[in-house]
């Protein structure tokens, strides 16, 4: 693997493995994750890739293999070297960075593929959520050897599972079955049901400045904004991608500010708040873009990986100089 910057972004080069999912460390400035599938995540392997940023660029710190592909991860809340993978094989995969070695652990419920993982921010609880293609989310504490509850009722296969970053106990989901829906472990039933588009629904975010309003992106090429306590119709809508949006995450230091990738291979960013809300379009991939993060630690730096082999670290332009 190589590192080369080019056109204003650092670049890892992830030969025979293309990208689905990239996190920042909540802990480390310098690291974040990528998981990765060979073959576009049809057949094959996949590999955990972890990278650390330097003065030279960004480097490759640490390397994990599984034998199906890897979709999504997310880092621990409580220890900087833990995160979590899910796999096409029903499982999830927790590593330890500091142990060059196999995961510590291996979740295996999930009947279909596992497309979403996300670790709970709120403080006092340790629990993570999955989402697979079988249809369910289930909820774990990493701690326990086996899942916590099983949430029932989506009518398609679950493409995205978020926690909320206000309230604890409390995630969302979106679904091929068109809708979002908004959950409470305590009650392990579903608290609302928004039939968000007239299309697959791929990604879901929660704002990190209200704790009513999440986004959603969609097959439809539209991201749509939702206020809980208002859900008959979006409180926005955001057009200009031109195939799948395949994740979106809201900013962690603006409260309107929010980024969307798509198969488009473009990542736009978006202010919400604006009449023109189009900030700005990066096209720096030549594949499906499927990756995306903002960082917790610095307010310019984004990260993304795609189907082209490639992670990507770069600070665009709208944000060095943010509404």
């Amino acid at each position: 693997m190589s590192a080369a910057p080019g056109g204003g972004a650092q670049t890892l080069r992830t030969p025979g493995r293309h990208g689905y999912a990239v996190e920042f460390s909540p802990y480390l400035p310098g690291r974040l994750a990528c998981a990765s599938s060979q073959y576009y995540g049809i057949a094959g392997c996949g590999t955990l890739i972890v990278l650390e940023q330097n003065e030279a660029g960004i480097g490759h710190f640490r390397s994990f293999d599984w034998n199906d592909g890897l979709f999504d991860v997310t880092w621990s809340e409580n220890n900087e070297h833990v995160l979590i993978t899910c796999s096409g094989d029903g499982s999830l995969q927790l590593w330890d960075t500091a142990e060059a070695t196999g995961p510590l652990q291996v979740f295996k419920e999930h009947t279909q593929e596992v497309y979403s993982i996300d670790w709970s921010q709120t403080r006092g609880e340790q629990l993570v959520v999955s989402g697979s293609w079988d249809q369910t989310a289930k909820l774990w504490d990493p701690a326990v050897g086996k899942s916590l509850c099983t949430f029932r009722g989506h009518e398609g296969v679950i493409y995205s599972t978020i926690w909320s970053p206000h309230i604890p106990g409390c995630f969302a989901s979106t679904s091929g079955d068109q809708t979002l829906r908004v959950w409470d472990v305590k009650t392990s039933g579903v608290k609302i049901v928004i039939p968000a588009h007239q299309a697959e629904i791929l990604s879901c975010d929660w704002c990190k400045y209200n704790e009513n309003l999440l986004v959603t992106g969609a097959v439809d090429c539209s991201l749509r904004g939702w206020d809980l306590r208002n859900i008959r119709q979006p409180v926005f809508e955001l057009l200009g991608h031109t195939y799948a949006i395949r994740r979106v995450k809201f900013s962690p230091f603006h409260a309107s500010l929010l980024a969307s990738c798509s198969y488009d291979f473009t990542v736009r960013f978006w202010n919400f708040s604006k009449p023109d809300p189009l900030l700005e379009t990066v096209e720096h991939h030549t594949e499906f873009t499927c990756g995306l993060d903002l960082s917790l630690h610095s307010p310019t730096q984004v990260a993304d990986c795609a189907w082209d082999e490639t992670v990507k670290i770069y600070t665009p332009a709208c944000l060095m100089n943010p509404p």
